[in-house]
């Protein structure tokens, strides 16, 4: 074998064709609403973390579990990377009525590029929050809220950190 690119090859290189059951899909016997996604900081130096806090709240009249998602997207990036990356989950019980704020720290390894080594590049990100891929299309209703982020410096080899 001498191709190891992973392009159409694993659901996260699959461009725009959706798997058929992407990662947290499901049923729900309740509903639930996000709210309040907050990125600190928005503008981070090259080898920060970043601090991640959502509202989740059970807007539906039964207690039940939610499978929290974050997925990071590189609106630009030196080499081809997945259209979204899973960085962070969290399987969250709230009862019905009720709601629950989650924090998450994504890594700056989490937004590593392999570039001969892995990399860590400046640029724009837009980080996703909710029951679901981002764009995911089921039956049970679930939100992804999306916000931005910027990494500011040089590009420079993860173990340079």
């Amino acid at each position: 074998m001498e191709n190891y690119t992973m392009e159409g090859r694993t659901y996260r290189y699959y461009g725009q064709e959706a798997p058929l059951y992407p990662f947290g899909y499901g049923l729900s016997y309740t509903t639930f609403h996000y709210r309040d996604l907050v990125l600190s900081p928005p503008v981070l130096p090259i080898c920060a973390n970043l601090s991640v806090s959502v509202v989740l709240e059970n807007t539906g009249l039964r207690d039940s579990e939610e499978v929290v998602q974050l997925y990071l997207r590189w609106e630009q990036s030196s080499v081809p990377v997945p259209r979204w990356q899973l960085v962070a989950f969290r399987r969250v019980a709230v009862l019905a009525g009720r709601e629950t704020k989650l924090s998450f720290q994504v890594l700056a390894e989490q937004r590593a590029v392999w570039a001969q080594d892995w990399r860590l590049e400046p640029g724009t990100f837009t980080l996703f929050a909710g029951g679901q891929q981002p764009g995911q299309k089921t039956r049970a209703p679930s939100e992804v809220l999306s916000a931005r982020f910027s990494v500011t410096g040089t590009a420079r080899p993860l173990r340079g950190c």
